[in-house]
């Protein structure tokens, strides 16, 4: 049986960036996630182009999404536009960290 996509995302809110220690999802870093016949296809950002912890939150999408029951792919895109801000974080996040909305 494939997970659904709210499956994924819950799996995903494990994933920490080390950097400001709060999960990647409400961080607003995953843009699209769909899943397929066991395939996830994750379209994703950094907090900046270079950031030092790419390799670790990549790693972290990967092994998270790929330790789901019926996920046998994982396609991960890393994308820097649309660029990230605190804006695409969620309200939670926002919360977290002392943003205004």
């Amino acid at each position: 049986m494939t997970p659904h996509r709210q499956d994924v995302l819950a799996a995903l809110h494990e994933v920490i960036d080390p950097e400001l220690g709060y999960n990647i999802v409400d961080l607003g870093l995953v843009y699209e996630l769909a899943v397929d016949a066991g395939a996830v296809k994750i379209t994703m950002t950094m907090t900046t182009p270079g950031c030092p912890a790419q390799d670790y939150i990549l790693s972290g999408v990967y092994e998270r999404a790929r330790s789901l029951p019926g996920i046998s792919d994982v396609d991960i895109n890393l994308v820097w536009e649309p660029a990230w801000s605190p804006q695409r974080m969620t309200s939670i996040a926002k919360a977290h960290f002392g943003i205004q909305e």
